[in-house]
């Protein structure tokens, strides 16, 4: 497995990506084409029913990301108040919950000085990691 870096860090869970979502994505088709050419009730509800699936399949996935997402913001937020010591650590709430997702590649060394830019210059995740010179890999996030 090749070392983590900026370049190859996004991942892809194959049983979602590559199985559930095209499954619930054809059904939709499916049922779809099987209503235009026979209008019927009960294909109506097959339609809904599959559409209703796609929702759910898309909210089981956001919300595990956003949960996700919290416990980056938190991990790095403690992370951060850690490296500090007894420093101001008051500007650390102000760092929005996408800079902390960048930041968390940014190694011990990096990370509070990247910060306190991220927040001052209102740097986007994607920036922030092309900012970051000693990659920590994440091998947790899916």
């Amino acid at each position: 497995m090749a070392i983590q870096s900026n370049k190859n860090h996004e991942r892809r869970d194959p049983w979602y990506h590559f199985f559930l979502s095209p499954v619930v994505l054809l059904n939709v088709v499916y049922w779809g084409m099987r209503l235009v050419r026979e209008p019927d009730l009960n294909l109506a509800w097959g339609f809904i029913v599959s559409c209703g699936l796609v929702v759910a399949v898309l909210k089981l996935r956001l919300n595990a990301l956003r949960v996700q997402d919290r416990l980056i913001r938190l991990e790095e937020q403690t992370r951060v108040r850690r490296l500090l010591g007894n420093d101001d650590t008051s500007w650390v709430e102000s760092v929005t919950v996408a800079q902390w997702i960048g930041l968390r590649f940014a190694s011990d060394g990096e990370v509070v000085g990247l910060a306190r830019r991220a927040l001052q210059e209102k740097l986007d995740p994607k920036e922030i990691k092309e900012a970051i010179r000693e990659w920590r890999p994440d091998e947790n996030r899916v």
